[in-house]
């Protein structure tokens, strides 16, 4: 029987980092992939195929509607979803590949199958063909990751009612695609489809989009995707049943007052979150305990009940990011060879990949009120920005909230052009306890985008913004 000294159970961006850094840090390390491929969801099903169709979408939307104006003319553009459903699929492959040259590089052994407890220090896996394998290990990091949540009542027959998987493989262009909840999830994939050309319908439940970020957010994101490809949103809407035909799918909905609608599509995505993947793992057998929704209980070094198990990512509590369980991957394993890491989960960033994007860090207007804290905010326009306008991206606006005694930044929230990769500012800002008016002396490049995160820094300080 091989021994280990780590093995980490799924393959998703939390589980093949825990492999790679107990690896760097000389641990003999085995990785458990119930899939053939490595990954995860994200990899495979998520993140980086959400983001492949995001992109080239979002060129054709450009083309379609942008070019003109900027002095380019195309004769019979036309979108091939097969094709771009292919290249989505070569993004994956290549991208996988890559983590399967880092378990080499990395001499982690990979066991392909299905791995559950015997016990706390013994692991069984039942490979595809029914064969099975028994491994010991001295530690192990369950990081098996989540799959998507449905509603009572509803059947995901995966061929007219479906979930995000499904979504992403689509090989027609759907008619009226009808989304259930207005999380990032069904935001991103609704985009995907109404740039081709797609009628899309988002039925929530709340009364706002994107419900968990700043309000302002979900506002203006709201009204940009509404003006530009036309979504119908139904919010403060609960769904009583969804029916579908060979080519129809019916969703049945009462509003606040209790009026019925219902809404006829061609497909209708369920996209009310997700939900922590623990089966077939015989927790039990471990001794490890789960709460009542399924996930598994850790302590503040996201270790079990049982002493040598740990858990990160999706299967624990907080938000289920790909981001948040590379750095419990990174925090288990160097706590396991003796370290003192730490993670400040109020600044893990929030990211819908929509267009504009929306990227979020730290506290909310709301959670500041309801804290009874005392703040300071300031905002600054993209329409006010040379760059935005160079790039035709008028659209959104970045916000700073900063302590009003001693202008500490505690919040970051912008949605615009490339505000995923402009919010690693406000972490980096906010990780070293920056106030709004270190931001707003910082040089910032001209032309950037990331001007208007020092126009709002100078906004929220002085109240004084150079370009507005």
């Amino acid at each position: 029987m091989e021994k280990f000294d780590v093995t980490v159970i799924g393959s998703g961006p939390g589980g093949y980092v825990a492999a790679i850094r107990c690896a760097q840090l000389g641990m003999k390390t085995a990785l458990i992939e119930k899939y053939a491929s490595l990954g995860g969801t994200c990899l495979n099903v998520g993140c980086i195929p959400s983001k492949a169709l995001l992109d080239t979408t979002e060129h054709y939307h450009k083309a379609l509607h942008d070019f003109e104006e900027h002095g380019i003319e195309l004769k019979s553009l036309k979108a091939n979803l097969p094709k771009m459903i292919e290249r989505k699929r070569g993004v994956v492959k290549q991208t996988v590949a890559g983590i399967d040259y880092l378990m080499k590089k990395n001499k982690i052994t990979v066991y392909t199958g299905t791995g559950s407890f015997s016990d706390k220090t013994h692991i069984d896996i039942v490979k595809a063909d029914g064969s099975k394998e028994q491994i010991e290990s001295v530690k192990t990091i369950i990081a098996t990751g989540s799959k998507p949540s449905s509603l009572p009542g509803i059947e995901i027959d995966k061929k007219r009612v479906i979930t995000s998987t499904e979504a992403l493989e689509l090989q027609e262009i759907p008619k009226h695609l009808i989304i259930i909840g207005g999380g990032v999830i069904g935001l991103e994939l609704g985009s995907v489809y109404a740039r081709l050309g797609a009628k899309v319908s988002v039925v929530e439940f709340m009364d706002s989009i994107i419900a968990t970020m700043d309000r302002g957010l979900g506002k203006e994101l709201q009204r940009v995707l509404k003006k530009e490809l036309g979504f119908e949103f139904y919010l403060k809407h609960k769904v009583t049943g969804v029916s579908a035909k060979a080519k129809e799918v019916t969703v049945a909905a009462d509003n606040a007052n209790g009026e019925k609608i219902e809404l006829k599509g061609d497909y209708c995505l369920v996209s009310v979150g997700r939900k922590p993947y623990t089966e077939n793992l015989s927790l039990d057998k471990a001794g490890v305990k789960v709460d009542s929704r399924g996930r598994i209980e850790t302590d503040e070094h996201l270790r079990t009940n049982v002493e040598n198990i740990y858990a990160i990512g999706d299967v624990i509590k907080g938000a289920m990011l790909a981001h948040k369980a590379e750095e419990e991957a990174v925090f288990v394993a160097e706590s396991l060879a003796g370290q003192k890491p730490h993670i400040n989960y109020n600044l893990i960033p929030g990211v819908v990949y929509t267009w504009p994007e929306v990227a979020s860090v730290g506290y909310t207007e709301e959670q500041l009120k309801e804290q009874g804290k005392k703040y300071k905010v300031g905002s600054f326009p993209f329409k006010a920005s040379g760059r935005a306008r160079a790039s035709m991206d008028t659209d959104g606006f970045v916000k700073i909230l900063a302590d009003e005694a001693t202008d500490e930044i505690l919040g970051v929230h912008m949605i615009g052009p490339r505000a995923a990769d402009m919010i690693a500012e406000g972490v980096v800002a906010m990780e070293y306890r920056a106030s709004a008016e270190d931001i707003a002396r910082m040089s910032h490049a001209h032309p950037t985008f990331t001007e208007n995160m020092k126009e709002a820094a100078l906004d929220a300080t002085a109240k004084r913004p150079i370009h507005l």
